[in-house]
């Protein structure tokens, strides 16, 4: 930007002066007032840049403030945006910390075609190779198992009446000791019924346990959806209060030789954890 100005004898002179108030200080080029979005978008992309990555934290509260030209409020709703998008966490006294998840690239296959076919696998041997092929450690806390009235959602996914009652194995996976999956599986009652399924302890090869007992799989309909989480799925997987980082739930309905639901799979990944890699054999 050019000015005009007068020099002691009076002559008229043009001098260029910096295009943006803020060229000479620390403060980046943006709105004069910064909102909490604004803040939080800017953090946000400073953070996938790396500017943070040799300390882990963002920059002291004062120093933001300054920054950015704004209040201590405006900055600590900004914080508490990047808290819900799962990008930081605070300890009080200590300052804001970035997160550093590494996503796990959760390889969904098929499997040997066999008695039952070729099928995708989505048990937790298939989800523990994944883990092991990145030189990581996976893990499965023990298995809670409860017999109960289904939710409506399980109910309409095995085609029982609302009210009815299911067996429910819940399990929930982890990476380095990091919560990353819940896996949930579902059975009519009357298919679970005095049989392993029932067990309070964990089990291998669902799948075969569901053949011994007559109710091998003969058809499967995977359902992928991503929302928010639920409020249980949020503690179960200790993510931050309110948070708005979409989780996938991936749901399998498999039908039995009489054409009936007899298993539900309900896996649910957080999105900032899980990739999720698809391959197919001809």
């Amino acid at each position: 930007m050019m000015s005009l100005r007068l020099t002691r004898g009076g002559t008229a002179c043009l001098t260029r002066q910096p295009d943006y108030p803020d060229a000479m200080t620390n403060r980046p080029q943006g709105p004069k007032r910064w909102s909490a979005q604004q803040i939080a978008e800017d953090l946000r992309r400073r953070m996938h840049e790396g500017e943070f990555a040799s300390t882990g934290q963002l920059p002291p509260t004062r120093e933001l403030v300054e920054r950015y030209s704004t209040s201590g409020e405006t900055l600590r709703q900004a914080v508490l945006k990047l808290k819900t998008w799962g990008l930081v966490t605070s300890q009080q006294g200590k300052g804001v910390y970035v997160r550093t998840i590494d996503p796990v690239e959760w390889r969904i296959r098929t499997t040997d075609p066999g008695a039952a076919g070729r099928r995708l696998a989505v048990d937790f041997d298939s989800w523990k190779a994944s883990v092991e092929s990145l030189g990581r450690v996976a893990s499965q806390d023990p298995c809670v198992v409860t017999a109960q009235r289904a939710p409506d959602e399980i109910a309409d996914w095995l085609e029982l009446e609302p009210g009815a009652w299911a067996v429910a194995r819940r399990a929930l996976r982890r990476c380095d000791g990091v919560p990353f999956q819940l896996a949930d599986y579902w059975f009519p009652l009357d298919v679970a019924m005095n049989s392993p399924l029932m067990e309070d302890h964990d089990i291998s090869g669902v799948d075969a346990v569901l053949a011994d007992i007559g109710h091998a799989q003969v058809h499967r309909r995977h359902i992928v959806r991503s929302w928010l989480p639920t409020e249980d799925e949020a503690k179960r997987l200790e993510l931050e209060p309110d948070a708005t980082n979409p989780i996938t739930r991936h749901v399998v309905v498999a039908r039995g030789t009489e054409g009936k639901p007899v298993c539900c799979t309900v896996t649910v990944a957080p999105g900032d954890r899980n990739v999720l890699i698809y391959d197919f054999d001809e």
